[in-house]
């Protein structure tokens, strides 16, 4: 017995992975549709070895008894569709920013707070790509040291920006001015993903500050980042500064890490192993090493947290959710 799968957004970058970590995880699809805008109605798509025609997304799409829909379209779109998919009974696990801070939508990472999901009323919204490979690492060290601040720093892909953003830097390689970013991202680094706000921070700087304290519990939690866009293809790279409450041991926090879903433990300095963007494409693990002590402060540590942003970032964590939901609906 399969579900009835719907892929909002199905010729996009992100769509497109959904459907390759769909196959790779024999997700059990019993009927697949496509939806797209009406620019992109009538592409065909192979997926396991059958053609399927995508449609143009309409206020009637989800009148056919659909079970999940995975939706990765833009927040106008989200907006608009994924309550009427939710009124006809279909669960939309939402890949954009519209319904991530709605205190009625749970906010998912599955390995850090599955239990989130029992409580939503038809949407489920996946975090922003920089938070979920995060707070994948500072889960399992919030629960033994209890986190009292954390910066984050990012160095983050120009996949995040889809596919203008990837082409920007194929382009920008060649000479060509950029279209989809404000300056040149060839040989360039560019401190401002999203809109800037009155505070000064970007939208994306804030997305991660709120996303964390919401999927992590901790409304509390002292955070500050600065959100930087680099001259890589795929794969999130973050400089995460922790300062715990309780005094701990370095080789405890490597040990935790190690032991913790998700989680690749690349940490051999001596041997240059550490996580990098090119070590973590076409992966769904969250890579972390770098791992030492802050002696600036009295209980804090410094680590490097890398993943594939359009996998882990993204179409991976969707699915995760997605595979979590067929436990009950099955």
């Amino acid at each position: 017995m399969g579900v009835r799968l719907a892929v909002v957004g199905a010729t996009g970058m992100v769509g497109r992975k959904f459907l390759d970590v769909l196959k790779e995880r024999n997700f059990p699809i019993d009927k697949l549709y496509l939806f797209a805008s009406s620019k992109s109605a009538g592409k065909t798509i192979n997926f396991n070895g059958k053609d399927y025609v995508v449609e143009e997304l309409k206020e009637d799409s989800f009148d056919r008894g659909i079970d999940i829909a995975l939706f990765s379209a833009g927040a106008s779109t989200s907006l608009k569709f994924a309550p009427i998919a939710a009124s006809k009974g279909c669960v939309v696990v939402d890949n954009s920013s519209a319904w991530r801070m709605d205190e009625n939508v749970p906010l998912v990472v599955p390995e850090v707070n599955p239990e989130d999901i029992k409580w939503h009323k038809g949407i489920i919204a996946n975090p922003n790509c920089s938070t979920i490979q995060a707070v994948v690492a500072l889960k399992p060290l919030d629960d033994k040291f209890k986190i009292k601040r954390i910066i984050y720093s990012t160095y983050q892909a120009v996949s995040g920006a889809g596919m203008g953003g990837y082409e920007d830097l194929v382009n920008g390689i060649k000479g060509e001015a950029p279209k989809k970013f404000p300056h040149p991202i060839a040989y360039n680094l560019i401190p401002h993903i999203d809109v800037f706000l009155e505070n000064g921070y970007t939208k994306e700087e804030m997305k991660m500050i709120n996303e964390t304290k919401k999927i992590m519990h901790r409304p509390d939690l002292k955070i500050t980042a600065t959100t930087v866009r680099v001259p890589v293809f795929y794969g999130h790279s973050e400089s995460i500064n922790v300062e715990f409450e309780k005094s701990f041991d370095i080789n405890e926090v490597k040990e935790t890490l190690k032991n913790s879903k998700g989680i690749v433990l690349m940490d051999d300095v001596n041997n240059n192993v550490y996580p990098m963007p090119i070590l973590a494409e076409g992966k769904d693990e969250v890579f972390v090493g770098r791992i030492r002590r802050d002696e600036s402060v009295e209980n804090g540590i410094n680590m490097w947290v890398v993943a594939d942003n359009i996998r882990k970032g993204a179409a991976t964590n969707a699915v995760q959710i997605a595979e979590l939901l067929i436990k009950n609906i099955i």
